[in-house]
């Protein structure tokens, strides 16, 4: 039995340390995700079906959401204390034809275990006549700057559209009238940012796994009913969109965006993968940084392991040990050369001719000028069997080539300990923001504060833990291989 139990958790592991970085962990299936909330500090959304993901840090996933209604492609939003559900239900339209409802409900909580779970009867919001252009599927919900309550929904076979709804009721507006956004996708999504609306629409083909078509493009507008432009100045109702994120790390058919904000500066948008390479060929949830660029919604990159210069936005200093400035071979050279000396190679500083002259126990953290020396080269290794947050897993830097670890002492003191162990204050949170640069964040408390802190440049060569402030260049730190 025993033997048994520690084959199981090597494969575990086996399968666990071969997914990407950027992968989610734990039950990650799931289609047509809605936007990703958070409620009573866990994480939710709900796919196709009538069931869902929830997530204790936004990192490893399981069953356990539960929404009534059935039906295709929900999308939820917190108004004030409680929460509105929506999703779709086909009705058979003339020839076979499937046309379409969108309906919404309330719940005071998303947690199935609470005493205030349940939801409303669902109201009817939207809907498409046989004889309409558009499909009533997909809806998504957008809580304007103005307090007004929108919901857009269609599908790639008619026109996109949008309608008003009561914030308070959860109904449509009486009278109000579907408007015509947007043609050629379908799960579209709204965002409000610096005066613009964004649509963002999924285009291309779904539901055929790893030979699914779905890519994620936008548009933008001044109004929230239109006309929405890409950055061609094409139209989306004429088929236009900027493309935000295709296939890409051994998966395809992204769709469905879902926009989540963490904090200023720290946006995520969910989505799904019709197909990911890495689990069967199977629809799963991703997650990614949101970056803006020229007024633009980007997808980041995945964050990928490596060793790098850690370099500071405050001035571009690097990150290093503050250990004494070892001088390589070599004084100062004439300012007259010999053309017909020889030219030779030189070779850069080594680990082993340095690390004896460092301090053996915890090490004080500096910046200073990049010299591409050894104490200021550091690996950044993902750990996901230490737990996460939305969207990835935390992080150990080391410097490279030794377990000298990067930590946050309990009092809010920065050093670098002799030996990594996996102790959460030895653990990093590595977030991209929405302007490129990254904060680098403990995963402990200190008690120096009531939140996790994140490492600050508070002078040019002075580095700590401080909070987190997104207007301030000193919390921005870059990940350069140089």
């Amino acid at each position: 039995m025993k033997k048994i139990e520690l084959s199981l958790i090597a494969l575990l592991l086996t399968v666990l340390f071969a997914l990407p970085a950027a992968a989610q962990i734990g039950n990650v299936y799931i289609h047509d995700p809605s936007t990703i909330v958070k409620c009573d500090g866990k994480y939710y959304t709900f796919g196709t079906g009538s069931g869902g993901l929830m997530s204790d840090d936004g990192w490893t996933w399981r069953d356990g959401a539960v929404r009534t209604g059935g039906g295709v492609a929900p999308d939820v939003i917190k108004i004030g204390d409680r929460y509105l559900v929506s999703y779709s239900a086909g009705y058979p339209g003339t020839e076979g034809k499937t046309r379409g409802v969108v309906t919404t409900m309330w719940t005071k909580t998303l947690d199935p275990e609470s005493p205030d779970f349940g939801y409303s009867e669902p109201e009817l919001v939207a809907w498409a006549g046989d004889d309409e252009d558009c499909w009533a599927i997909d809806p998504a919900f957008l809580m304007g700057p103005d307090g007004r309550l929108w919901c857009s929904y269609g599908t790639y076979f008619g026109a996109i559209r949008i309608v008003e709804l009561d914030p308070a009721t959860g109904k449509r507006m009486p009278g109000n009238k579907a408007v015509d956004i947007a043609i050629d996708c379908e799960a579209t999504a709204l965002m409000y940012k610096d005066g613009w609306y964004y649509l963002l629409g999924t285009h291309g083909t779904c539901c055929d796994g790893v030979n699914s078509t779905y890519n994620i493009v936008c548009g933008r507008s001044r109004s929230v009913t239109g006309p929405y432009l890409d950055n061609m100045g094409r139209d989306m109702l004429q088929g236009g969109g900027k493309m935000v994120l295709s296939a890409g790390n051994r998966a395809t058919g992204p769709g469905h965006f879902g926009h989540f904000v963490e904090a200023e500066g720290v946006e995520k948008m969910s989505f799904h993968y019709e197909a990911d390479y890495n689990r069967s060929g199977r629809s799963v949830l991703a997650v990614r940084s949101l970056l803006w660029k020229n007024g633009w919604p980007v997808a980041a990159d995945p964050f990928k392991e490596g060793t790098f210069e850690i370099e500071s936005e405050r001035r571009g200093y690097s990150l290093e040990l503050a250990v004494d400035f070892v001088r390589q071979a070599g004084g100062m050279r004439a300012f007259r050369i010999n053309p017909n000396d020889p030219v030779v190679e030189l070779e850069e500083q080594k680990l082993e001719e340095v690390q004896d002259r460092w301090p053996a126990g915890e090490t004080g953290i500096r910046a200073g000028d990049y010299m591409f020396r050894p104490h200021q080269r550091w690996t950044v290794t993902a750990v996901p069997d230490k737990g996460g947050y939305l969207g990835a897993p935390y992080y150990k830097i080391t410097i490279a080539g030794t377990e000298r670890a990067l930590a946050a002492t309990e009092d809010g003191e920065l050093v670098a300990v002799p030996q990594y162990t996996g102790a959460d204050e030895q653990l990093w949170r590595i977030e991209q923001l929405t302007d490129g640069t990254y904060r680098i964040m403990t995963k402990i408390t200190c008690a120096c504060g009531k939140h996790q802190k994140c490492l600050v440049s508070t002078g040019d060569s002075t580095v700590a833990l401080g909070d987190y402030d997104f207007a301030s260049d000193n919390c921005k730190w870059n990940f350069r291989d140089r």
